[in-house]
């Protein structure tokens, strides 16, 4: 393949989820405000597990490292977003758009596999309760996290060499908010075989592992739940895992369901409107969904402010 063909390449354009002008100021305020809490949020949340010894455990040390990939996975597209819409320019450079493909799959990945880790963390307090600080010790943890920021970089890494060695033509028009992945593919004039084989595989693989573990995990909870006796137990039980119940339906739920549709629909603008709620309605609500919900969460942002 000619490297020069590569060279060429200097900008895209990002055509964002609307291109009436009379909208891009409401879409600049929203996506600004949505950014402004995610970031708030899960900063506070980072914040009140810091700085509250209570709140030194697996579960929200987990949580922790979830409210963090949350910044990082909507800082990685929504800043840029926000910046073209005030310069009044869909520009974005072959560089960034690669950069910011990276990191959106490295974050987008190390949210899935918290999220299953969170579960297993679940799994283990609610079915072993008498194991759980043998099993879930620090070293485990820290263990279950390095191993998910690796799969996650080798992954995003080998994905990204992958399409750097694609050859791009004159079309370069991308009908979304971001660099995504399937969508800067689509836009390459050589063969994209292996780029597509590799993005089901990491899709099946990466993905599909983390949530039939999910599955199971609740499959073993729920059955553990109902063999207690008293009404008051079984909801205690449930309350410690309902948040994150909550936000694994909203994030798999948009998430597979854009990347699984993607392939049976040729809509690209309505399947850039759908990833907002994966990529920046799901990290806005975490903190709120974990704060609204948790004892523990509350009192220690009222002594965090305090």
């Amino acid at each position: 393949m000619d490297p020069g063909n590569q060279t060429r390449i200097s900008d895209f354009i990002l055509l964002g989820l609307s291109q009436e002008a009379e909208l891009q100021p409401l879409l600049f305020g929203l996506f600004l405000s949505m950014y402004l809490v995610t970031f708030t949020g899960n900063l506070l949340i980072i914040l009140a597990i810091a700085t509250d010894s209570h709140l030194h455990t697996p579960m929200y040390f987990f949580l922790s490292n979830l409210s963090f990939v949350d910044i990082c996975l909507t800082t990685s597209a929504v800043p840029k977003m926000l910046l073209n819409i005030q310069m009044q320019n869909k520009v974005i450079t072959y560089e960034e758009c690669i950069a910011q493909m990276c990191f959106f799959m490295l974050f987008g990945g190390l949210d899935n596999f918290l999220l299953a880790v969170m579960a297993y963390d679940r799994f283990v307090a609610i079915c072993h309760p008498l194991h759980y600080t043998v099993i879930m010790n620090p070293r485990f943890c820290g263990l279950l996290l390095l191993a998910s920021w690796v799969l996650t970089l080798l992954d995003s890494l080998l994905q990204c060499l992958m399409v750097l060695q694609l050859s791009f033509c004159t079309e370069l028009e991308i009908s979304h908010f971001f660099c995504e992945y399937n969508q800067v593919v689509q836009l390459a004039c050589s063969d994209t075989f292996l780029n597509d084989l590799m993005m089901y595989l990491a899709t099946g693989l990466l993905g599909g592992i983390p949530l039939t573990g999910i599955f199971f995990s609740y499959t073993k909870i729920v059955s553990s739940i109902l063999k207690i006796s008293s009404a008051g137990g079984k909801y205690k039980a449930f309350s410690t895992c309902g948040s994150h119940l909550s936000v694994v339906s909203l994030f798999y739920g948009t998430a597979f369901g854009v990347y699984l549709s993607s392939t049976a629909t040729q809509n690209s603008r309505a399947t850039a409107i759908v990833s907002v709620i994966y990529s920046v309605v799901t990290p806005m609500l975490n903190p709120f969904i974990y704060s609204l919900r948790n004892q523990d969460i509350k009192q220690a942002l009222r002594k965090l402010f305090s």
